[in-house]
């Protein structure tokens, strides 16, 4: 049986959509979201055109990273080379800019994780470069 390999994958780059601010953000600790200026609104995930006008009128914007749980789930996975990074909390936050985006919950066991709890952006190492937003809840 072949060796199971234990890595996380790292992002490559969409042909379809420029989302290069977005991981130059995340190595200095941002967090970048696309922001049309017509209406005023943010939109994640990164696309090429706005969903509220469907021009091409967008600009980035560096973002707080607060906000609200809105959903969550427990993520385990049994296997060899996983003991210490599971069980996983994955959060779907409602930014107070208004958008959703998923993430972990960092510093809370599991198990305790709500909905309606509020988090602030922390961040998940992928390698020594990359590294995913992810969350920390600030109000148990």
């Amino acid at each position: 049986m072949a060796e199971q390999k234990n890595q996380r994958p790292v992002p490559k780059a969409n042909r379809f959509v420029d989302t290069e601010t977005f991981w130059q953000g995340t190595k200095a600790g941002e967090l970048w979201l696309q922001y049309c200026p017509d209406t005023k609104q943010f939109q994640h995930y990164p696309r090429p055109l706005s969903i509220y006008t469907g021009k091409r009128n967008l600009e980035w914007r560096q973002v707080a990273g607060t906000g609200v749980i809105y959903a969550c789930t427990i993520v385990r996975v049994p296997g060899p080379g996983m003991e210490g990074r599971l069980p996983l909390s994955v959060v779907s936050v409602e930014l107070d800019e208004g958008v959703r985006i998923l993430g972990n919950v960092m510093n809370m066991e599991p198990d305790k994780v709500a909905i309606g709890q509020r988090v602030e952006l922390a961040w998940d190492a992928i390698d020594a470069e990359t590294a995913y937003p992810a969350f920390n809840v600030v109000e148990a």
